[in-house]
């Protein structure tokens, strides 16, 4: 069965660029350059959430849940350079594409990500908007045709760089026409520093944070088989009623099992269960 990915890939580039990025068009008009108060008090919201991001399944509530007010997506893929030679550390996080797995092997692993990011650093570091290109070479076409099978047509791709020009991280949002604007590029822009603060606190804390919570957890509290099969049906989105038809009991019983969960993870709702559950493998993509 398909499940709603959060991954880790390692991602060797192959030598030589797979196919070029064609040069990007004219730099997206800017937009009016203010917000009104509302959109002011929301901004803020979401930039000061981020600072209370500390472990992985904090990053995946935040980005898919506060920052999807500002920055709508179907997919967020954060790039980090490794530090070797032509290999990539990329992250995938979505609640929307079942399918996110099959996108990153089809193509980031074949240059898609890498060309991206060259894409931007000719564009001195400005967000890039991208739409499904006419022609291309064929590793192209095959990555946008599955872009687009995947119903998403556009991406919003910015990052950070260091003090040498060299990318420090990328962020590609997945989404459509109505979410690449010039107004989500001008939030792109302010966004981003944030987003890379966040992503770095998470990596840092992850794996520390899942081997304290393990240690110290009494053995009485783990998860039956049940009950991360119910947490499995929660992660594809599916509601009580419809986990109790698919597992052939009562909505009712759904609900004590999803209680139990949410007790057992020390979370306050399904959102927080998925995102911990992944961090700690309690369900895997």
């Amino acid at each position: 069965m398909h499940r709603i990915p959060q991954i880790d890939v390692i991602a060797s580039v192959p030598d030589g660029a797979a196919f070029e990025f064609p040069e990007a068009g004219p730099e997206p008009e800017a937009g009016n350059g203010g917000f009104n108060k509302d959109g002011i008090d929301e901004l803020m919201l979401v930039l000061d959430a981020s600072r209370r991001v500390h472990t992985r399944h904090h990053f995946f509530s935040w980005t898919q849940g506060l920052l999807q007010n500002l920055l709508r997506h179907k997919m967020l893929i954060c790039v980090l350079p490794e530090g070797k030679p032509n290999v990539l550390h990329i992250d995938i996080f979505s609640m929307a594409m079942p399918e996110a797995t099959a996108f990153c092997a089809t193509c980031v692993a074949n240059g898609f990500g890498e060309q991206l990011i060259k894409a931007w650093e000719r564009r001195r570091f400005r967000p890039l908007v991208w739409d499904t290109p006419e022609g291309g070479s064929a590793a192209a076409s095959a990555c946008f045709r599955e872009m687009e099978r995947m119903g998403s047509t556009h991406l919003l791709a910015h990052g950070m760089h260091d003090a040498r020009g060299g990318m420090a991280s990328f962020f590609i949002f997945c989404g459509d026409a109505q979410t690449t604007g010039p107004s989500q590029v001008e939030l792109a822009e302010l966004v981003v520093p944030f987003l890379h603060s966040a992503w770095m606190r998470a990596k840092l804390n992850s794996g520390r944070e899942a081997d304290k919570e393990q240690a110290g957890k009494p053995p009485g509290e783990t998860l039956t088989v049940r009950e991360q099969e119910i947490l499995s049906w929660i992660y594809l989105g599916k509601s009580n009623y419809e986990i109790g038809t698919i597992l052939s009991i009562s909505p009712l019983t759904v609900k004590n099992h999803v209680q139990k969960i949410l007790r057992k993870l020390n979370v306050v709702n399904r959102a927080q269960a998925v995102g911990k559950a992944l961090d700690r493998r309690i369900i895997s993509p």
